[in-house]
């Protein structure tokens, strides 16, 4: 067996049904199974929900695991091959890294420090070329062997794990990827792995990102408010009295309530769970921020069955607005806040 002790002892929870016991295994490897799939789609939104969808069919798996290998390995085979058929279907859009063969300027734009200035002299520009030129010459298992040994950091004994091939066979590829790229490049291969190993840098930072959000469950009606609970009245809601004429352009019910209220500041990829009435549980998930956008990915449970599950975008001043199902006389809302106020 080559699983530590605490992670057998999740695995077999796991295995028994218990759901939250999977938790520190995603929390535990989530950076580095984000990082693995942002290398190979260089999308960080796509990154995040194959990251979701890789863990998901995990757990799923699980009773196949036999502990042969590391729990990571294993974990990092499943990425590898949902990264890869998800690059496979988006290649017309991205032609993304390990499916469809990655033209010259893709790599030479993949590979330039988003900071270089428009001046760029010539020598500089003539290098990038010639570092596009190699890396386009290279076979998709020599590409992908060079991120996995030089980007992620794996040992020849976890790429022989997560490619299922031969440590002998992982010595002798990595030997030829690198060899083709010292022919090519000469001097300028240490300049390659500099910027391969700036843009984990980068994935890694984005996985670190902090979003502050917040959420109102709202119930849309027709009757009268719900009465009848024992709970204290909810204070006034400025902040959803000024979304309300939005919500009747969308919805056109009579009256809006506001059930419920949170607010969360955790980092991207961390997932929020929270109770809703019907006994159900609202998780959402920060996925990824872009131009002052955040997209989310929103799940709302009921008994272990998601009712709706959706990826969404809210930025500053145009939350997100999710029609859920029903409750009692009316339909649950959903309303998202990106930096809410305190």
């Amino acid at each position: 067996m080559h699983v530590d002790s605490d992670e057998a002892a999740l695995i077999e929870r796991c295995r028994a049904g218990d759901l939250a016991a999977f938790e520190p295994l995603v929390e535990k490897y989530r950076q580095r199974v984000y990082r693995l799939a942002y290398n190979i789609l260089r999308d960080s939104e796509e990154a995040w929900d194959v990251a979701q969808d890789a863990f998901i069919r995990a757990y799923q798996a699980l009773g196949a695991f036999r502990g042969d290998s590391a729990f990571y390995t294993w974990l990092f085979r499943i990425v590898m091959n949902v990264a890869r058929d998800r690059a496979r279907q988006h290649a017309a859009r991205g032609r993304a890294f390990g499916t469809e063969r990655v033209e010259e300027k893709d790599w030479d734009r993949a590979l330039v420090d988003q900071g270089t200035a428009p001046d760029t002299n010539a020598t500089q520009v003539e290098e990038r070329e010639r570092i596009g030129q190699a890396l386009a010459t290279l076979s998709e298992p020599h590409r992908t062997i060079i991120m996995l040994s030089d980007l992620e950091g794996l040992s020849y004994r976890e790429i022989a794990e997560v490619l299922n091939i031969p440590m002998g066979t992982v010595m002798s590829r990595l030997h030829n990827a690198r060899r083709r790229l010292r022919d090519a490049l000469g001097p300028l291969l240490v300049l390659v792995l500099a910027l391969l190993l700036a843009l984990a840098g980068a994935a890694v930072a984005d996985a670190q990102q902090i979003v502050r959000f917040g959420t109102r469950i709202v119930l849309a009606s027709d009757g009268p408010p719900p009465g009848g609970s024992s709970r204290a009245p909810e204070p006034p809601d400025e902040r959803l009295e000024a979304f309300l004429p939005k919500l009747r352009q969308l919805f056109r019910y009579n009256n809006y309530t506001s059930l419920e209220r949170y607010r969360a500041e955790v980092p991207v990829g961390t997932t929020q769970r929270w109770p809703v009435p019907g006994d159900r549980r609202l998780e959402v998930t920060p996925q990824g921020v872009r131009g002052g956008a955040v997209t989310f990915n929103v799940r709302l449970v009921k008994s272990s069955v998601a009712e709706l599950t959706t990826n969404i975008q809210a930025q500053s001043g145009n939350p997100a607005v999710i029609g859920g199902p029903r409750h009692g006389s009316g339909t649950l809302i959903i309303i998202l806040w990106t930096n809410p106020s305190p």
